[in-house]
């Protein structure tokens, strides 16, 4: 009978697994949404700047890594996570929901995004620093 490696009973785990999805815009995108928005006033009601393409964590964080260079990215533990949303002073169920917004919006009244797909829009911005 075949045996797994199993991970040691001390190792940390993962919070979330990476499956929760990340909305995201660059502040390229997020600029010119809002002066379009100032220019075009009939606009009414709540609008979401967000990029059209939202991505699971675990894609997100792959791709940042890459872009970066990156070799290895330790998953965030859930000590960790709730660490993080005492010093931003949120609730820790709120770091690991998944948030899936998109531009709908914007979409429907043409306005285009520059940057809308991460993998492209990442590796911008790593070499803009």
């Amino acid at each position: 009978m075949e045996r797994r490696a199993r991970r040691p009973p001390i190792a940390p785990r993962p919070a979330g697994g990476g499956r929760q999805y990340i909305s995201w815009v660059l502040h390229q995108d997020f600029t010119r949404a809002v002066l379009w928005l100032i220019e075009h006033e009939d606009v009414e009601g709540p609008v979401n700047i967000a990029s059209p393409n939202p991505l699971p964590n675990a894609d997100f964080m792959r791709e940042l890594c890459r872009a970066c260079g990156v070799r290895v990215g330790l998953p965030a533990t859930r000590l960790m996570l709730e660490a993080g949303a005492v010093l931003m002073r949120t609730e820790f169920e709120l770091v690991l929901k998944s948030r899936r917004v998109v531009p709908g919006r914007l979409l429907e009244r043409g306005f285009e995004f520059e940057l809308p797909d991460w993998p492209v829009a990442v590796r911008d911005l790593c070499r803009a620093r």
